[in-house]
């Protein structure tokens, strides 16, 4: 269990709050209206009506107690000077949300550890799974490195593991199955693919797309 502080519930900090809930973290949430506040008190440890540009409230909340900080404030000018002070009061990991590129270059040169950029993120998402028919799921891990959810190719079924030989001939590896039952993590090589399984891949994009016609 992680300790998290929470800065702006607008809706995309509401929904980090809602998760991190689920996920049993405990929460300290801060936000300048009082309505945010008393809708998201139920589901966090503790919540604070103040802002995030106020150095004595950052003070007296003891910011370097905490595992992470995450500053989800959309104003630039705001969220910015909030990062500054985060990291000035020895918090020990900075996560901020960004609006665009510009955006997020200033957070990080303020002192961000991280940045988040939703829509950026869930437009790369929705343009590469939505244009494929092969594509289920996409988790990007750098510029050249991705994890893929993507179907059976046709001349793969019927065949193991061992026989394919992903990883040496095609440099991915196979980290998951996702079978009708549910995801298979215990890969071995003599199990066999058929057409209604998934892999979950690891690998360069580059040699994704071509394996797997993306």
């Amino acid at each position: 269990m992680k300790s998290v502080l929470l800065i702006g519930l607008g809706r995309f900090g509401t929904n980090v709050a809602e998760k991190l809930y689920e996920l049993k973290h405990e929460v300290m949430a801060l936000d300048i209206h009082e309505e945010r506040i008393n809708k998201i008190l139920p589901i966090v440890t503790r919540a604070q009506i103040g802002n995030g540009t106020d150095v004595e409230l950052l003070k007296s909340l003891g910011v370097e107690d905490y595992d992470v900080c995450i500053v989800t404030i959309k104003n630039f000018a705001d969220s910015l000077q909030t990062v500054s002070l985060l990291k000035e009061l020895g918090a020990k990991a900075v996560v901020a949300r960004a609006i665009d590129d510009i955006h997020e270059k200033f957070l990080l040169r303020n002192g961000a550890d991280e940045t988040v950029y939703p829509e950026k993120q869930l437009a790369t998402w929705t343009a590469v799974c939505f244009t494929s028919n092969h594509v289920f799921d996409y988790i990007r891990l750098d510029d050249e490195h991705s994890i893929f959810e993507v179907t059976i190719p046709e001349e793969w079924e019927g065949k193991t593991i061992e026989q394919l030989a992903v990883r040496r001939k095609h440099g991915l590896n196979i980290m998951a199955i996702k079978e009708p039952e549910g995801l298979n993590m215990s890969i071995t090589p003599d199990m066999v693919l058929t057409a209604d399984k998934h892999l979950l891949v690891l690998g360069t994009i580059k040699n994704i797309k071509k394996i797997f016609n993306i």
